[in-house]
């Protein structure tokens, strides 16, 4: 068996996972692949009764020694089924969430598939038409045009608790990865037991590129959908997230 994987980056998509891969890749102790996002526990083409790990672990090849090695899959988080692969590849796996306001966070995964070329309506007809398309998928997942589903966070928060418990699931949120880095790095090298930054250079931010901006109906059809969720949230998690309501 190769090198066994410790830690994941595993989630929200468009919530700054690709940010915080960057920032880690900086660590000497640690190890993430350059290819950001693998895919292996949400691949439903393999054979999970007798799953070989071996073409995983070819990912991780050029990883000291010493070091922790980890990866960041978005999806992971959201697919129903990745949690119990990952507890059944390591039980002591450390996962590692950013949440992200699920508002701006749908906006921003509609204007990818847009610029993608894969989505074709407006941001508002999009997620008003979601639950039809997405059950184009069943029982599966929709990969592409979940942007609301996606950002009903505490179910998925809970399948990880129910693997890996509490106290192996870190939750950041996006907002203080980008004004505070430095005491995000330090919450995630306290959670994988290894040393603070020496010294860390923010990341210069780049927004993404949005055809168009959200639409003020848009925006309260999306208030009125995660107002629930969001309060579940905070009795979570403790914390204060209605200015996620507010914006």
């Amino acid at each position: 068996m190769g090198k066994r994987v410790k830690f994941l980056i595993c989630g929200t998509q468009k919530g700054g996972t690709t940010a915080l891969a960057d920032y880690l890749r900086e660590h000497p102790n640690l190890f993430i692949p350059k290819q950001k996002e693998l895919h292996f526990f949400d691949n439903e083409e393999r054979d999970w009764s007798q799953t070989s790990y071996d073409d995983y672990h070819l990912n991780f090849l050029d990883a000291k020694e010493a070091c922790l090695c980890g990866e960041a899959t978005p999806i992971y988080m959201y697919w129903d089924t990745s949690a119990k692969r990952i507890w059944e590849y390591n039980p002591c796996m450390k996962i590692i969430v950013i949440l992200r306001n699920p508002i701006s966070r749908a906006y921003s995964h509609w204007a990818m598939e847009s610029y993608r070329g894969v989505e074709s309506l407006s941001f508002e007809k999009a997620i008003r038409c979601e639950e039809q398309r997405c059950n184009e998928s069943l029982p599966l997942q929709h990969r592409v045009f979940s942007y609301v589903d996606r950002g009903y966070y505490s179910n998925q928060l809970r399948r990880l608790w129910r693997f890996f418990g509490r106290e192996s699931v870190l939750i950041l949120k996006q907002e203080k990865l980008i004004v505070k880095p430095q005491e995000c790095l330090d919450e995630v090298c306290m959670h994988l037991g290894i040393e603070k930054f020496e010294s860390l250079k923010a990341l210069i931010s780049h927004p993404g590129k949005y055809p168009e901006p959200i639409s003020k109906e848009a925006k309260n059809l999306l208030r009125k959908k995660f107002w629930h969720e969001i309060c579940q949230l905070e009795a979570l998690l403790g914390w204060d997230c209605h200015e996620w309501l507010r914006a």
